[in-house]
């Protein structure tokens, strides 16, 4: 077995000064994917249930075949793939059903999987939310690779709305980025400030950032229900408001400590009923011991976010 948890969008999104600049920093909350794989002898292939989990499949047959060459033994079993995160949304559905299975069918066959591992894998799939590190990190999506580990925040609700349809990650990669010089030396600025603030847990300024990436990310994927969204925010007193910057939801943030919280996270699932008519509400996930994890060490960001993991 294998879980992956998912993310609420994004709380920065955008391209960095440098060569393959795109980046992301995950939201990640409480939604789930579990994979389970069960070696069948004699079969020679590897299906999946459901069927369409067609990447889930792909990268299941690769670290078989991968094994098989190492043994000599064919590898073939059933993959099932059990997920309660809305698929199309931008709530890393995708990133944590590929992660859930390489942990899964590694366990299986006692093919070790360290993050290191699973991005290789997963880069020749498609690009990749950082769902596989718990704690929140800067994250090459397109290249998938680490950039850091920035650390954990106390938990935050998120009152959410999805503005309907879906869109495919791969495609929405495929799209030019829009963004100036002077957008990309912002998007190195706000890096720093996020990294600063999630050092401090300081869940005021995360929130300020996660706005300011919201309303750049417009010239790429606008969202209508933004500025609405905005006012509810400021007339609850929340954080800020975080989106999928390449899905379609939305949501406003709260800090669950904050002794008027239940007023507030009533207020907020009313008016965004009123503005969309449907609403769930989220909890982050806090990762005690997260700067720490195994699989890659924190890393500092430093001036204009130019830190890099090591190869």
């Amino acid at each position: 077995m294998g879980t992956a948890f998912g993310t609420f969008g994004e709380l920065l999104q955008g391209v960095l000064p440098e060569e393959d600049g795109d980046f992301l920093v995950t939201l990640p909350v409480a939604r789930w994917t579990m994979a389970t794989f069960r070696r069948e002898p004699g079969s020679g292939d590897v299906v999946v249930r459901p069927a369409g989990k067609t990447k889930a499949l792909r990268l299941a047959r690769t670290i078989g075949e991968s094994a098989e060459r190492g043994t000599g033994v064919p590898v073939g079993g059933t993959l099932h793939v059990n997920s309660v995160i809305p698929e199309g949304k931008g709530l890393a559905s995708s990133s944590a059903d590929l992660v859930a299975t390489a942990r899964a069918v590694g366990r299986a066959l006692g093919v070790a999987m360290p993050p290191s591992r699973i991005e290789r894998l997963l880069a020749d799939i498609e690009p990749t939310d950082g769902v596989l590190y718990p704690a929140i990190v800067a994250f090459h999506h397109r290249t998938v690779r680490l950039r850091a580990v920035l650390g954990s925040l106390p938990v935050m609700a998120v009152v959410g709305i999805d503005e309907g349809g879906s869109v495919d990650t791969v495609d929405f990669n495929r799209i030019p980025k829009p963004f100036t010089p002077a957008d990309r030396h912002e998007y190195a600025r706000l890096l720093d400030r996020l990294a600063c603030a999630v050092r401090r847990r300081d869940l005021a300024e995360v929130g300020r950032v996660a706005t300011r990436s919201a309303q750049m990310n417009q010239l790429l994927r606008h969202k209508w229900s933004l500025e609405p969204m905005r006012e509810i925010c400021r007339e609850v007193g929340g954080l800020g408001v975080a989106v999928a910057h390449s899905g379609t939801t939305l949501g406003i943030l709260l800090d669950t400590a904050d002794p008027s919280y239940t007023q507030r996270v009533s207020a907020a699932a009313q008016a965004c009923g009123e503005l969309t008519g449907g609403v769930t509400v989220y909890r982050t996930l806090s990762f005690p011991g997260g700067a720490g994890l195994s699989g890659g060490a924190s890393l500092p960001v430093g001036a204009a976010g130019v830190a890099t993991r090591p190869a």
